[in-house]
């Protein structure tokens, strides 16, 4: 009995080191938190930036002629908004990743790293390049369900080299962009779904589940 349990002890043993070799287990789910806290800040200021100005009725806010209006201080505080929940985001994840790993006396850069981030990329720039394309036609509209589902496609991608769970949340951004396609015109209402609520929600049980002691 004694040689079973430690037979089984030793194979869950060898079954951990190979999961640390294989997954990027270091990501922090304070740094899904802080990502969805912004994405509601921003889109808040957005929503402010838009609604002063009388482009928008309720969350209708990608219609054509906001951005073919020819109100260039729009725009650039749209972008200027985009470019600094972006950089939050980023900063606060490999803030709180960082800690995480260094607690955990784990190397930040691996090999399941590298390959976490590059299945991470590859659909977001691609999905980056398809909204610029579709912004240059004037199909603004599409741009909010786009950005939903390439997301999505990369945080499915990534759960490969992480947390399972990181899949989830793609699923539920896919699902968000498709839905978004039969509400064209509520763009704000499904990013703040999305990047905002979904990634608190999920960055929260994740930490309660690998983090908190």
């Amino acid at each position: 009995m004694m040689d079973a349990q430690k037979h089984l002890e030793n194979l869950n043993e060898i079954k951990r080191i190979m999961e640390r070799s294989t997954r990027f287990l270091s990501l922090s789910g304070l740094a899904g938190v802080f990502a969805g806290t912004f994405a509601l800040i921003g889109a808040y200021l957005a929503y402010q930036v838009l609604d002063k100005d009388n482009f928008i009725n309720g969350m209708e806010y990608f219609d054509s002629k906001i951005l073919l209006s020819g109100n260039h201080a729009i725009h650039i505080q749209l972008i200027s908004i985009a470019i600094g929940v972006l950089v939050l985001s980023l900063g606060a994840g490999f803030y709180f990743t960082h800690q995480k790993a260094k607690k955990e006396n784990r190397q930040l850069w691996t090999v399941a790293s590298k390959k976490m981030l590059l299945s991470l990329l590859a659909p977001l720039i691609s999905g980056g390049i398809l909204c610029l394309l579709l912004i240059n036609q004037g199909l603004f509209v599409l741009v909010a369900p786009i950005t939903l589902i390439f997301y999505g496609l990369s945080c499915i991608n990534a759960s490969t080299y992480t947390h399972s769970e990181i899949g989830a949340i793609g699923y539920f951004n896919i699902l968000l962009g498709l839905l978004n396609v039969f509400f064209l015109g509520y763009g704000l209402l499904f990013w703040v779904l999305g990047f905002g609520f979904l990634h608190i929600i999920y960055g929260t049980l994740m930490y309660l589940k690998y983090e908190k002691e």
